[in-house]
């Protein structure tokens, strides 16, 4: 199920899924440990005798954001319930401190008592077993707890001009042993047990009763405050109490309005709709980066009832390619702990790994030290030469000299140096590694592509800082690159160039001629310019095949993509339509346009990206290519990044540059 709404800070992320459920509440590292396990923390309400969980069917839920901000504005009606709630979430940009506000609206002509009801199904550190709780009488709020990971749960509510602080129910209990489903159960006719202390594996809930006179509203709070211990706890709760409820939503929704106000000025020329999607998709952008530099691909834990394996990890690739969109955005702060975390993690060879959790350490693989019995890099080589790249975009984006200085030789000449030794010396081209999709093992147009841009980021800064031996061993050897993938990888009869390159003992050079939107990595880092005639022409014999031919529409990655897939019209369907990929076409139409009439295609594609977003402006992986639902995980960075990207590109574009030559990591000058 996608998750329509993640409020984070950077420490303590928060997501809801369409039925508004708390679903995964991640601390302290931001995809790494999720103290749900994806079990959902259930919202009810009782008023004139009758009980509803906001995610039966029946409601109608509208859940989007408070414009421009990390605030979520969710309205909940049913004709069954007399009242209208409208709820406001944040995560304190500041402390660990998830905050919800519920307005609750009574349109009839007499007063009427609702109890609110909050369910919380910790699974701390990912497992519910040793966890405990207990009802605090001192502070009438209700703990949970196991090692160093402490929760709080606590409201509140404004009587006349006087806060009450103390949840008004509770109950404690064992959950998913012994036939008992939890203590949410509980909640269903409209009192709780009060039983005051569990362990094991165990829930909670809470109630806030409020009052509510008629033709009128009144707002209740909730809160979970969580840090280390017992003291970090109850110090933010005491925070809350002490300075109200309202000044830590009032703040956080400032601090965010005020960071993407960056932007305001800038995008001032783009239509409402992708002015909305491009703030709100930095927005989102923010909320899976980690305090540490990691950048996760995607942090909806429902993939790991599928895969027994989610993507709440950072890939080089997907982290690279976000962080550029924030830094043509002009956010210094959160590249530099990407880059730190990058020269933190990078193997002593000089090569990155398939992908990392937020604190560091390596993440789950799939890619094996042995391939066809030889032993083999587990590496997909564009992630290394991607961060070059990168990290090139962000010097010319700030000039930081200071900052570079140490990571030129532990990361740059470091990485570099792998890049020009990892080559196939008959051919000229890369050695076999894995594809993006991590899928196949080859050469890919993608990775060759990526590695000339790697390589051309670190000639620069070579040049920059006085190395001209290495700046020269550096562009020789992407020149080699482009001239062998010239040679090698066009195919006359397809008039495109191929998807794969490999080789292997029965045929020295094998081309896999298959439809693949990833050969726009040829022309994406610079080594081929985009309006080459054989770039334009794969370009549209791709769009040709590659287009969803259903009222959906949208580009499929390739030819015959299985992944997640709901069809087998293959006529018709080549594959889910992606953002990314329909992204891509955008900027490829953005790069060669000389007029408004050359651009038109690129915003419709803008329009498509927009039109399939979610209500919120979450945009999943890919969509269902016949009903247009989100599939697979939501948000996935790399689209909420892409989108950003070819917007910026856009407006390059309007204000008279083609952007493409702005971008293009060979640099024209000296810094």
């Amino acid at each position: 199920m996608p998750r329509d709404l993640p409020v984070g800070n950077g420490s303590l992320l928060v997501n809801f899924d369409a039925q508004y459920q708390l679903r995964d509440l991640y601390w302290p590292h931001i995809g790494q440990e999720n103290h749900t396990a994806g079990h959902p923390f259930r919202f009810g309400i009782w008023v004139d005798g009758g009980f509803h969980w906001v995610a039966e069917s029946g409601w109608r839920r509208v859940l989007g954001y408070e414009p421009r901000t990390l605030v979520t504005r969710v309205t909940l009606t049913h004709p069954a319930v007399p009242v209208t709630l409208l709820c406001q979430d944040v995560v304190d940009f500041h402390e660990n401190l998830y905050l919800r506000k519920i307005l609750v609206r009574n349109d009839r002509s007499h007063p009427c008592v609702v109890r609110l009801f909050f369910a919380q199904d910790f699974h701390i550190n990912g497992l519910a077993v040793g966890d405990s709780a207990y009802y605090e009488p001192e502070r009438l709020a209700v703990f949970h707890y196991k090692d160093r990971c402490w929760f709080l749960i606590n409201c509140g509510k404004l009587v006349g001009d006087d806060w009450q602080f103390g949840v008004d129910q509770w109950a404690v209990g064992v959950k998913e042993s012994f036939g008992r489903e939890g203590t949410w159960r509980d909640a269903e006719d409209g009192l709780l047990s009060g039983n005051a202390t569990a362990q094991g594996s165990i829930d909670s809930c809470v109630a806030l009763h409020l009052t509510i006179p008629a033709q009128s509203e009144a707002t209740g709070w909730y809160w979970i405050a969580v840090g280390e211990d017992f003291h970090e706890v109850t110090r933010i709760n005491r925070a809350v109490r002490q300075r109200t409820p309202t000044t830590f939503y009032q703040r956080t929704a400032g601090y965010w309005a005020l960071w993407v106000a960056n932007e305001a000025g800038e995008t001032a020329d783009l239509p409402e709709t992708l002015n909305t999607l491009y703030q709100r998709s930095l927005l989102v952008l923010r909320t899976q980066v980690d305090h540490g530099g990691a950048i996760l691909a995607a942090t909806d834990y429902d993939m790991a009832r599928v895969y027994s394996d989610t993507y709440a990890y950072m890939w080089p690739r997907d982290g690279a390619i976000a962080v550029a969109a924030l830094i043509d955005a002009g956010f210094s702060e959160v590249s530099r702990r990407f880059f730190e975390f990058c020269h933190h993690v990078i193997t002593p060879e000089g090569y990155l790994l398939h992908k990392y959790n937020a604190d560091g350490s390596l993440a789950s693989s799939w890619h094996g030290w042995l391939f066809q019995g030889h032993k083999e890099l587990p590496v997909q080589e564009d992630e290394t030469a991607l961060v070059l790249w990168a990290l090139w975009r962000h010097f010319q984006r700030f000039r930081d000299v200071e900052f570079i200085k140490p990571l030129f030789r532990g990361l740059i000449v470091r990485a570099a140096n792998w890049l020009v030794e990892y080559r196939d010396q008959d051919t000229g081209l890369p050695l076999p590694s894995w594809d993006l999709w991590e899928e196949r093992h080859g050469v890919f147009p993608w990775t060759i592509g990526a590695v000339w841009g790697g390589l051309q980021a670190a000639a620069n800064f070579a040049e920059a800082f006085g190395e001209a031996t290495l700046a020269n061993t550096y562009r020789h050897t992407a020149d080699e690159i482009r001239q062998a993938t010239e040679k090698q990888l066009w195919s006359p009869e397809m008039a495109c160039f191929t998807d794969v390159c490999i080789r292997n003992a029965i045929d020295p050079l094998l081309l896999e001629q298959r439809p693949e939107s990833s050969v726009v990595g040829l022309w994406l880092f610079g080594m081929i310019p985009p309006d080459d005639p054989r770039i334009v022409s794969s370009m549209r014999y791709l769009r040709e095949r590659l287009w969803v031919k259903t009222p959906i529409g949208g580009i499929a990655r390739y030819a015959d993509d299985r992944y997640q897939r709901v069809t087998q019209d293959d006529a018709n369907v080549p594959g889910n339509p992606w953002f990314i990929c329909t992204l891509w076409f955008a900027q490829w139409y953005l790069a060669i346009a000389k007029t408004p009439t050359d651009a038109a295609p690129a915003l419709e594609l803008l329009d498509w990206v927009a039109q399939h977003a979610l209500p919120s402006g979450i945009l999943a992986e890919q969509v269902h290519p016949y009903t247009g639902e989100p599939l697979s995980v939501s948000p996935l960075t790399w689209s909420h990044a892409t989108l950003v990207l070819t917007i910026r590109q856009y407006l390059a574009w309007l204000n008279g540059g083609t952007h493409y030559t702005d971008w293009h990591p060979k640099s024209t000058g000296r810094w």
